[in-house]
């Protein structure tokens, strides 16, 4: 059968854009069967002048999954629960200078200090500056495919423990601390987690949340985790995207990290985006046990908040 969208890949890992779709309107399910096919295979998909609001955006969300509430630390915009404002000036960027700052500073998964971190990550261009605020995705799946028999082999035992910090630990300011100990959640996930769609191994190693391997030594989990990051978001395993405005991105929470490079804070002018997260469900280790929870609920759908 045909294909009903187009689908134009970007680098050979990660990445592509989709034509022929009008997130403005009611989608038939082929066409929504087809975006997630696409999704899952390229990790990020992105969709250019589509004219949304709040309401189509939230419409189409609910097309994918379950959308959750904005954001389980930092809240939602008002007047829409499930929606989370990405603004340059937001309160989860108020926090000191970080003491150090490395190539894998800032990546991130969304929220995997919760026990389910969020499936899916829609993200709506509104208001960007002209040069600047890209953001870039990179492939967790190919990160690990790209690891050493003996690497993969000894990271598939592992599990490490995920919280929301600022970056390197660096005290925040009193608005994101006050956020942060509002509702705390912290998790222990494998290392390699099993996507739940497509059985590929993932290297669940998102910068910002995980803090530490269990049962290594402080220094040893800094070392290992610093040589796991670093490999993670090797050039070859992502992609850039250069936002204009209307467009649309659409990832894989369970098989990526994404990154938006600090340009944005020397940029003139606001960058405005909004973000719906869809329910995930509890990462599963290749030996077959899941996720544990040590602090906090899961993420819900809004409605059953």
């Amino acid at each position: 059968m045909a294909s009903k969208i187009g689908v134009s890949p970007l680098t050979i890992h990660i990445g592509a854009e989709i034509n022929g779709v009008d997130l403005s309107q009611p989608l038939a399910p082929e066409i929504v069967k087809e975006i997630r096919a696409a999704l899952l295979k390229w990790k990020v998909i992105f969709f250019h002048d589509q004219d949304i609001d709040h309401d189509s955006h939230l419409a189409f969300a609910r097309q994918l999954g379950k959308p959750t509430v904005g954001h389980a630390v930092f809240g939602h915009i008002d007047g829409y629960p499930e929606i989370y404002s990405v603004a340059k000036k937001r309160a989860a960027n108020r926090f000191g200078a970080p003491t150090m700052v490395a190539p894998w500073t800032g990546w991130h998964a969304d929220i995997t200090s919760a026990i389910n971190p969020p499936a899916i990550s829609i993200l709506r261009g509104v208001t960007l500056p002209p040069y600047g605020g890209d953001t870039q995705w990179t492939n967790l799946v190919a990160a690990y495919q790209g690891l050493s028999d003996t690497l993969r082999a000894f990271v598939d035992t592992l599990r490490g423990l995920h919280y929301t910090a600022s970056p390197d630990l660096e005290p925040g300011t009193k608005a994101y601390e006050d956020y942060r100990q509002r509702r705390k959640l912290i998790s222990e996930h494998p290392l390699v987690r099993i996507h739940p769609e497509t059985g590929e191994r993932v290297l669940y190693v998102s910068p910002t949340y995980l803090k530490s391997v269990t049962g290594m030594a402080p220094r040893e989990s800094q070392y290992f985790l610093e040589l796991l990051w670093e490999h993670a978001v090797r050039q070859e395993f992502t992609v850039r995207f250069r936002w204009q405005n209307g467009d649309v991105a659409i990832w894989d929470n369970r098989a990526v990290c994404h990154h938006a490079p600090t340009d944005i804070f020397e940029a003139e002018g606001d960058r405005q985006l909004y973000r719906i997260t869809l329910v995930g469900d509890v990462p599963v280790g290749v030996n077959g046990q899941p996720s544990k929870a040590i602090e906090g609920d899961p993420i819900t759908a809004w409605a059953a908040e």
